[in-house]
């Protein structure tokens, strides 16, 4: 059974109040940089038990009427087509999607930026789609030895050549779609920019990790850096906070790093600067509600494995190099954790074994570990969930929930019509063919009611799941690894 490890409705509450005392202090207008994922943090929840995916734009939503949202985007990354590694959709859909996420809680977005606008020819369409959709739309240029060059940042060439974009609420949420985006250096120019104005505003960051206020070592914030391994961001004691309060805190090397350029740009532009440390520019109270450290130290354990086996399947389809992987056993190491620790890794390994075929394993609530392996109708995956079900529901393993009746015309489909060279249903296949034959099927009814209680379950294949199969799995609210070895010799591997 899953332990719960975080209060989730004392952090919406104490989170919101925080951010309303940084506006206060500011006489009324803060531009917040809000760093992670708003509306699906799931590394938030797994390594904080009982942090809702959704908590943070809950948060907000306490403020929605003082609130507006300005969303960043990279106009580079609109040119690549950049891809949220997530969802598997790209940047810019991911604008979309989030400017309907925060319409649906009822808050303003007022507007979208284009960082780094050099004329892309993708990012010029992009705005144009924008405008269309009644989006307003606001370009902000590359600056010469952005941030160290201070004089050109803070000049007329540098933040003043950027386009002011107009708000009229005192939280304006600067977000994006990713790292990358140019969130803070927004922020920066809005300040500048009103302060020639007239205006006084203020800067605040919100980042959920690394936690300010637990130990450096802790695994919560060791399952930061494993989360972070590609942007090689370190864990590290803030050395300014330390200085002005002899208080010890956690930040990261990059605000570390990056805190005298910004305490320069803010006595450039204000004439003073208003904080003495990173940290004293956060306003994460996460830290404030764990309830019970070892329930959450133990899910960070597990996070932190996950991610190592996220590596190497990275590393061996070619999205990521060894050096990453060195990395997460480091702080494997330092959480004195190993794979071993994930009980359903060996069982799925010994399952493929012993069979010679593929197989999942998937480790139910009451700690139970149930297989899977590829066999003539069904995939490993589906396999596995199946005799989840059946677990569950307390049905035997050998009744069939699904007619064979009903599987040929499907594998018929596929293989005859669809053109898919394999026959055997897939997790989205057979959950579509159970929810049929629960229409008249007493057993298959059964199975499909305890669909929810394979939420948080930990899952491990001997194969790396095809991204149809791992969409299905991340709805279920499955916690998935893999081995990093391909299904089958073939270079294309597809997603069936």
């Amino acid at each position: 059974m899953r332990r719960i490890g975080f209060d989730n409705d004392k952090y919406i509450q104490t989170q919101s109040g925080r951010i309303a005392e940084r506006i206060a202090k500011f006489g009324g207008k803060l531009y917040l940089e809000f760093g992670g994922k708003l509306f699906d943090d799931h590394h938030a929840s797994r390594v904080l038990p009982g942090f809702a995916p959704d908590s943070k734009i809950r948060m907000l939503e306490k403020l929605k009427d003082k609130a507006e949202v300005v969303i960043a985007i990279n106009a580079n990354d609109i040119e690549k087509n950049k891809v949220r590694g997530d969802l598997g959709i790209t940047y810019d859909q991911d604008v979309l999607r989030l400017i309907d996420a925060f319409r649906g809680y009822g808050l303003f977005v007022s507007s979208v930026v284009l960082t780094r606008w050099q004329e892309q020819p993708s990012a010029i369409a992009y705005q144009k789609k924008l405008e269309k959709l009644g989006l307003k739309v606001y370009r902000h240029y590359p600056i010469a030895g952005y941030p160290g060059n201070i004089p050109l940042v803070v000049s007329d060439e540098g933040y003043g050549k950027n386009e002011f974009v107009e708000t009229t609420r005192e939280l304006v949420v600067v977000t994006a779609p990713g790292p990358g985006s140019g969130k803070m250096a927004v922020c920066l120019s809005q300040i500048y920019h009103e302060n020639k104005r007239g205006v006084k505003a203020g800067y605040a960051k919100f980042e959920t990790f690394p936690i300010w206020n637990i130990p450096l070592k802790h695994p919560v914030n060791l399952a930061y850096e494993a989360a972070t391994a590609d942007l090689n961001d370190v864990n590290m004691i803030d050395p300014f906070h330390l200085e002005a309060y002899g208080e010890t805190t956690i930040n990261y090397n990059r605000d570390v790093e990056i805190f005298p350029v910004l305490n320069a740009l803010f006595e450039r532009i204000l004439g003073e600067s208003p904080y003495k440390s990173p940290t004293d520019m956060g306003v994460n109270m996460a830290g404030n509600c764990i309830v019970d450290d070892d329930a959450v130290c133990e899910a960070a354990r597990q996070e932190i494995v996950r991610r190592y086996y996220a590596t190497l399947c990275q590393v061996r389809t070619g999205e990521a190099e060894q050096d990453q992987v060195y990395r997460q056993e480091l702080l494997m190491e330092q959480a004195k954790v190993t794979t071993a620790d994930r009980r359903v890794v060996a069982a799925a390994l010994d399952r493929a074994r012993e069979t010679n075929a593929m197989a999942v394993a998937i480790e139910l609530p009451d700690g139970e570990i149930v297989t899977g392996h590829t066999g003539t109708l069904l995939g490993s995956p589906a396999a596995m969930l199946l005799n989840a079900l059946k677990r569950l529901a307390g049905i035997p393993r050998e009744v069939d929930l699904i007619s064979p009746m009903v599987i040929e015309p499907i594998r018929r489909l596929k293989t005859e019509y669809l053109g898919s060279e394999n026959p055997r249903l897939n997790p989205d296949e057979v959950l579509l063919a159970l929810s049929v034959c629960a229409l008249t099927d007493y057993n298959a009814k059964r199975a499909v009611e305890k669909l929810p209680e394979l939420r948080h379950c930990e899952v491990h294949a001997s194969f790396i799941v095809s991204q149809v199969d791992k969409s299905v799995f991340r709805k279920l609210g499955l916690e998935v690894t893999c081995e990093p070895a391909y299904r089958t010799p073939k270079l294309y591997q597809g997603n069936s």
